[in-house]
This record gives C-alpha cells, structure tokens and sequence, in this order.
C-alpha cells in the first residue's frame, strides 16, 4: 500500500503510524487521505486501488521470512471442506481483488466461494449481516447466526462479529498474543490450529 500511496499521491510513508491489523482497506486508506489533508475522490481511488494490486501481484512473489500460511490452516480447511455441515466462507477487511491474490498464492482461494469484504462497507462491523445474507441469497439456506463462526487473529476481528450473535474463534497466529484476545472473550481461543481435531471438535460440539 505505501509504494500505491506513493505512486498516486506523491507521497512516501503514506500510513506511517496506522493501525492496520484487523481494519478495512478503505477505512486504512481513510486514515492516511486524512492525515496528509487529502479528499476522498473516487477517481483516484480506484487509481489506488488497480496500482496497488499490480503491485501486490509484484511483492507477493518476493520470499520474506515467515511468509507461509499459518500452522495448521491447510489441514484444516482440507477437513472441514469434506466434513458434512461446513462451509466455508471469507471475511475480510481487504477489498476483494487484493483478498483473492493472496489466497491464490497460498493455493486456498478454492475453498472460499463466498464472502463479504472492504469493498462491500469500510465498517469492519457490517460485513458479518452482509456474508449472511449474501450466503442465504446464494445457496437459497437460511441459517442461524449462533451456527456462524467468525475466526480472526485481531482483537476486531471479534469485536467485529460479538454484536451480531455469532459466535468467535480466535487464534493468536497474527501479532496478536493469547492474552490480548482472551481479553475480547471470544467463545473458543486457539494459539493456532496445529491440532486440527481439537479446533474441529470445538466446532462440531457447539
């Protein structure tokens, strides 16, 4: 984001001191505009926007210490993807292009056929209802919020879900340590998803 901040802006460090994790991309970008005096304007967003997938396309191909998926997550998509009563769904704060690049470079995009994102609200808080009723629309199910599960390594991430009913699942694999998402009280808490039938158990208990 800060090479696309540059290159449409004119502007290094265009998100020196902003919190990131866990935040919409429209909402990160809001923040910066601000901080420097700028407006919002939609030309030059999508400017943003197109320039900084072109260059996410670049940087994702880099290898970095630490780049990989997290422990566990392979397995476990593998197993809930065959388990009878799960589907699998994506939410997120990134606009869905940039979401969709990374998880095709980890080869999960797959496993992900719907979901709600950045572009859909800059409010981290409205994509919960928003991937419900998008689910209920696409697969024709209705189903209850106590039966969705939002997992996030950020403490938004389940502050995003607590007020909608659902139930939460962290996971301390971000920057994030146990201790500060126990203090969200999510309903289950997970250093990681090494053990996957634990994590699964967890689910199919509830």
């Amino acid at each position: 984001m800060e090479r696309s901040f540059e290159k449409v802006y004119g502007l290094k460090d265009g998100f020196q001191d902003i919190q990131m994790m866990g935040r919409t991309d429209p909402s990160i970008l809001q923040e910066a505009l601000a901080n420097h005096g700028l407006e919002w304007r939609g030309e030059e967003v999508e400017r943003f926007r197109e320039t900084y997938y072109r260059f996410l396309e670049e940087e994702i191909e880099i290898p970095r210490p630490g780049k990989r998926l997290c422990p566990g997550v392979p397995s476990l998509l593998a197993v809930l993807e065959e388990k009878s009563g799960f589907i699998l769904g994506l939410l997120t704060g990134n606009w869905r292009s940039g979401a969709f690049l990374k998880l095709r470079h980890f080869e999960i995009d797959g496993y992900f056929t719907v979901g709600a994102f950045g572009d859909d609200s800059p409010r981290r808080e409205d994509l919960v209802p928003i991937v419900v009723e998008r689910f209920k629309k696409e697969r024709g199910i209705r189903i209850s919020r106590e039966d969705v599960y939002v997992i996030g390594d950020t403490p938004l991430d389940v502050r995003c879900a607590k007020p909608h009913g659902v139930r939460t699942v962290g996971v301390a694999t971000g920057f994030h340590s146990l201790e500060e998402l126990a203090v969200e009280e999510p309903d289950y808490l997970f250093p990681n998803f090494e053990n996957v039938e634990e994590v699964v158990e967890a689910f199919w208990q509830s």
